[in-house]
C-alpha cells in the first residue's frame, strides 16, 4: 500500500485538517467544516450506541419497514435519528435526505442561507449486528441549487457534482475516511481524546489484487458476464472475501485491494445499492483514491439518477480488477 504519512509526527484531527483544506479557498466560510464536525459528532455517537447495543436490548428488527420495503433494525432507525439531530443545527444545511426516509428532509431554503444537502445511509449492514459485525456509516454532500424548488430534484445530481464524500466504519476501531476531491484521507477514532486522529493521508488502493468480493449464493441468478467472470476468477486462483457490509468490504478493498461486486439478479435486475447514498459516495472515494466504479458499462460517477431511491449494480475497487470484470462484462 502506497500512503503518504502526516510527515511531522504531530497529531492532526479531523477538523483540524478540514480546516486547512478549506483555508486553500480565498472566501471560503467554515460552513463546509460545520458540516463535517456534525457528521463526525453523530459518528461518535453512533459508534457509542452500536457497542452498547446488545447491552441497551436494540438489537434486532423495528418491527417497522423503510420506504424500500426492507424491515429497519432498531439500530437503523436510532442512527438515524443522531444523524438528522446533529445536522438539523448546521445554518449552512439545506436538504438532509436518508435511505431510511421516504422524502428528503428541508432545513432551510437556499435564500435563508442553505448552501448544502447531505445524503447518508445512517448504517449500512446494520442486519450484521447481531452477529457482532462490522457496520457503517455512508455520507454524501451536494450543492444545494437555490432555483430548484423540489428536494427531491435538487439531491439527484450526478455523481461527480458531490462537493465530498466519505464513510465511517464502526469495527474494532472506529475509522472515517474523507474525500474533498483531493485525495482520499484515513481517520480513527481515539476514545480517550475524543477525536478523529489523522493516520494514513492520500491513500491509493493497491493494485494486481486477486481477491474478489461477492455474495456467491445467488451466482446463478447472476447474468452471463458476472458467471463468466467468477468461472475466470476461479481458475486463476482467486480468494473470495465478503463481509455483507458495503463499507467493511469498501474498506478492505481501499486498503489491501481487489473488486467488489453487486450483480443484477433475477429478483433485482436493476441491482440493489442505492446510487445516491452508497454507490455514488464510494465511486468518488474509489476514483480519488486510484481505483474505477461502475454501473453496469457506465462510470458510476456519470449515472444520472432518475429518482431519490434508485438502485444500481456495482463493481468498484483496484483498476486493473475492475478492468478484469468488465472484460467480461
Amino acid at each position: 500500500m502506497t500512503t503518504t504519512e502526516p510527515s511531522t509526527g504531530n497529531l492532526l484531527s479531523l477538523q483540524s485538517h478540514i480546516l486547512s483544506e478549506e483555508s486553500r479557498y480565498p472566501g471560503a466560510a467554515g460552513d463546509f467544516t460545520w458540516i463535517v464536525s456534525a457528521i463526525s459528532l453523530a459518528g461518535k455517537a453512533i459508534a457509542h450506541q452500536v457497542r452498547r447495543a446488545r447491552l441497551e436490548g436494540v438489537l434486532g428488527e423495528q418491527g417497522a419497514t423503510n420506504v424500500q420495503g426492507e424491515s429497519q433494525q432498531r439500530m437503523d432507525v436510532i442512527a438515524n435519528a443522531i444523524l438528522m439531530r446533529c445536522l438539523g443545527s448546521r445554518a449552512s444545511i439545506a436538504v438532509v435526505a436518508s435511505e431510511e426516509d421516504d422524502q428528503p428532509t428541508i432545513l432551510r431554503k437556499g435564500t435563508d442561507g442553505g448552501k448544502y444537502c447531505v445524503l447518508f445511509d445512517p448504517l449500512d449492514g446494520s442486519s450484521t449486528l447481531d452477529t457482532n459485525g462490522a457496520v457503517g456509516t455512508i455520507f454524501s454532500i451536494l450543492r444545494n441549487d437555490p432555483l430548484v424548488e423540489s428536494a427531491e430534484a435538487t439531491v439527484c445530481q450526478v455523481g461527480r457534482r458531490q462537493v465530498a464524500a466519505g464513510y465511517i466504519l464502526y469495527g474494532p476501531s472506529t475509522a472515517f475516511v474523507i474525500t474533498t476531491g483531493a485525495g482520499v484521507d484515513l481517520f480513527e477514532l481515539d476514545p480517550f481524546i475524543g477525536s478523529f486522529i489523522l493516520v494514513k493521508r492520500s491513500l491509493r488502493v493497491p493494485s494486481a489484487r486477486k481477491v474478489y468480493s461477492v455474495n456467491e449464493a445467488y451466482t446463478s441468478s447472476f447474468p452471463a458476464g458476472y458467471r463468466n467472470y467468477l468461472a475466470w476468477a476461479h481458475a486463476n486462483n482467486y480468494s473470495s472475501r465478503y463481509i455483507g457490509s458495503l463499507v467493511a468490504d469498501t474498506h478492505r478493498i481501499l486498503l489491501n485491494g481487489g473488486v467488489f461486486i453487486y450483480p443484477p439478479t433475477v429478483s433485482h435486475p436493476d441491482g440493489k445499492l442505492r446510487l445516491l447514498y452508497e454507490a455514488n459516495p464510494i465511486a468518488m472515494i474509489m476514483e480519488q483514491a486510484g481505483g474505477k466504479s461502475f454501473c453496469g458499462a457506465t462510470p458510476t460517477l456519470d449515472v444520472n439518477p432518475r429518482k431519490l431511491h434508485q438502485r444500481v449494480p456495482l463493481v468498484l475497487g483496484s483498476a486493473d480488477e475492475v478492468d478484469a470484470v468488465m472484460r467480461h462484462l
